[in-house]
């Protein structure tokens, strides 16, 4: 399986997690430019979701979530910013969804994500 395949699986689970819990997918792969794409955008209620999904295979060289760097968030949270521009929105959060697919497949949400 290449990162890609395992990046949009991984999407395509989180997509069917988040509907599951009552969001609606309202854009996936949002690209703002070669270095800012969004996973998902989705609405819980009144509040836009910016999501990002990290997908590995195993926790073996470390888990979804610790792959997620201040560079990487910095570039989802310029691409919020112009969708929130765009759009006019009022009410929004990033969250980050890490998938580990073996030995088991654990799906971990992490809600409000901020960086300090």
């Amino acid at each position: 399986m290449t990162n890609k395949t395992k990046g949009n699986a991984g999407e395509d689970l989180a997509c069917r997690y988040l509907q599951k819990n009552g969001y609606e997918i309202l854009e996936r792969n949002k690209h703002y430019s070669r270095f800012c794409e969004i996973d998902i955008i989705a609405k819980q209620k009144n509040t836009v979701v910016f999501v990002e999904v990290k997908t590995r295979n195993t926790n073996t060289y470390g888990t979804p979530m610790e792959a997620i760097t201040r560079t990487k968030f910095e570039n989802i949270r310029k691409g919020a910013q112009y969708y929130i521009t765009e759009n006019k929105i009022k009410n929004f959060r990033i969250d980050v969804i890490g998938i580990t697919l073996k030995p088991e497949l654990k799906i971990e949400h992490l809600k409000n994500v901020s960086l300090m």
